[in-house]
């Protein structure tokens, strides 16, 4: 393989978004989309400055503190459920019906709802961030910990080991890769939960700013704070995946 076709290989990502965003530039140029309709990706670059560096930070800041809140909780109700789960028949036929339900409901549906009963400052929207990352977390560290060879479990229980070290030495290092692939999954939903809850009520953060971007037809400034959405997506899944490398690297692979 040539020099060119392995550049083209490994930075095949990359080219393809390069492409996509000449194109989108082209077809605006030339079709002569309004701005209102759908800005050029040069005129969303422009839009980064109509803002501030101290709003755009304090908008960030604001979503990032309900989405990591929401997060951070999510784990700590879902890993403890999870064992519950794994180690109550009673509590599984108990719980897993709830979990359903509760991930079943459309959360812009009982959004306004929360808003009500909690208020407007920033509690229900860290709820609506934990309702919806909770879920991944407990349904994916479940089947890690049920995942366990049966032939394991048997020994720690002919070597009379305790519950709580079949579980810490045994479950929970063979379930440590479905526990990080929720890690993963969940901190991209905390940031749409917290934008979700921004767009019903809130007064600052990302999602309020695409919310009034649009409403007073600044589409290019929406585009530029969906920007920066993505980028702490990406960065927070990036930052997970690191920890895992770092800390739990045997788990990369199983």
């Amino acid at each position: 393989m040539s020099l060119l076709k392995r550049l083209a290989f490994q930075y095949a990502a990359l080219i393809a978004f390069i492409m996509v965003l000449v194109s989108w530039q082209s077809l605006c140029v030339l079709l002569k989309v309004p701005t209102y309709v759908l800005p050029t990706p040069t005129a969303i670059m422009s839009s980064f400055s109509s803002l501030s560096l101290g709003r755009w930070l304090e908008h960030i800041f604001a979503t990032l503190s309900v989405a990591l809140s929401g997060y951070a909780i999510a784990i700590f109700i879902s890993i403890p459920l999870a064992m519950a789960i794994t180690k109550s028949a009673l509590v599984s036929r108990i719980a897993m019906p709830w979990l359903i339900v509760i991930q079943s409901t459309p959360v812009v549906a009982i959004a306004p709802i929360l808003i009500t009963v909690l208020g407007a400052s920033s509690l229900p929207r860290i709820v609506i961030t934990t309702l919806i990352a909770f879920f991944p977390i407990v349904i994916s560290t479940t089947t890690g910990l049920r995942s366990v060879p049966a032939e394991l479990v048997d020994l720690s229980k002919t070597l009379r080991a305790p519950r709580s070290r079949e579980y810490w030495q045994i479950r929970i290092p063979y379930a440590m890769p479905y526990i990080f692939s929720s890690l993963r999954v969940a901190i991209t939903l905390a940031i749409i939960g917290a934008v979700v809850a921004e767009f019903v009520s809130s007064d600052k953060g990302l999602g309020y700013l695409i919310n009034f971007s649009m409403s007073n037809f600044k589409v290019a400034l929406a585009f530029a704070s969906l920007v920066i959405l993505v980028i702490c997506s990406l960065g927070l899944y990036s930052l997970i995946t690191l920890i895992q490398k770092k800390l739990f690297a045997w788990s990369n692979d199983a």
